[in-house]
């Protein structure tokens, strides 16, 4: 029987290059390197998407590879950190009083329930059991209570530390990076953005401390508020 024969094609040039990689490198452990060069030939395309092809040929393989890792990274910094506690060192008088609970042990009870709380809603709650065992609440209860609402907004938005700056402005100290801060600023009101600086490490409100620390106290949680929206938005993303 005679024998058969097998039409030979041409190889295309992606063929080729790919065997010559293939050639290159043979040597033990050069898997990773001989997938790299494969992805350049071929192209791997939009790694993020639903396309998966041909788009770094017109870019080139290294062009490609910065331009998404600059993508990845701006991601990762749209995140909001997350702060184990918030430390507010405005100069404010809040503690509960010895004339309003004289007993210590009682005393702890409140202390306790107040550190403890996940939300404004369980301080109000607190707040009004205590007014109802103990009588009407003290400034310097109705101080502290408040600044915990502070330290649970400001924790909730990444900030780990708010003290004042000089005599004018407040600081919140943060690990936040500046695209996570440019997307929580949206949700401030336009009157408000331009008192808010950030810089590495920090957000400053400038004016801010020239108030009385009440007022800073009050101010701080009102504007901050305005962020929860942006909080919970990656979430939901």
């Amino acid at each position: 029987m005679p024998g058969r024969f097998i039409q030979k094609s041409p190889l295309t040039d992606k063929a080729r290059q790919r065997l010559r990689a293939i050639q290159e490198f043979t040597q033990l452990g050069s898997g990773y390197q001989l997938a790299m060069r494969d992805m350049e030939i071929r192209g791997v395309g939009n790694l993020l998407g639903a396309e998966q092809s041909g788009q770094m040929d017109a870019i080139g393989f290294d062009l490609y590879m910065d331009l998404l890792e600059e993508a990845i990274a701006e991601i990762r910094g749209q995140e909001i950190p997350k702060v184990e506690d918030t430390q507010v060192d405005l100069n404010l008088t809040a503690f509960v009083p010895n004339d309003y609970i004289p007993d210590l042990e009682q005393k702890m009870g409140p202390y306790r329930s107040l550190a403890s709380a996940s939300s404004k809603v369980e301080l109000m709650q607190i707040a009004a059991d205590l007014s109802d065992r103990y009588g009407p609440i003290p400034h310097a209860t109705e101080q502290l209570v408040r600044m915990l609402e502070l330290k649970l907004v400001a924790k909730a938005a990444g900030f780990s530390r708010i003290k004042p700056e000089g005599k004018q402005h407040v600081v919140m100290e943060t690990p936040m990076e500046e695209p996570a801060w440019k997307m929580l600023s949206e949700k401030l009101p336009s009157h408000l953005k331009s008192r808010f600086v950030y810089g590495g490490g920090k957000v400053v409100v400038r004016g801010l401390g020239v108030l009385k620390p009440e007022k800073q106290l009050e101010s701080l949680t009102e504007w901050l508020g305005y962020l929860q929206g942006a909080i919970a938005e990656p979430l939901a993303s």
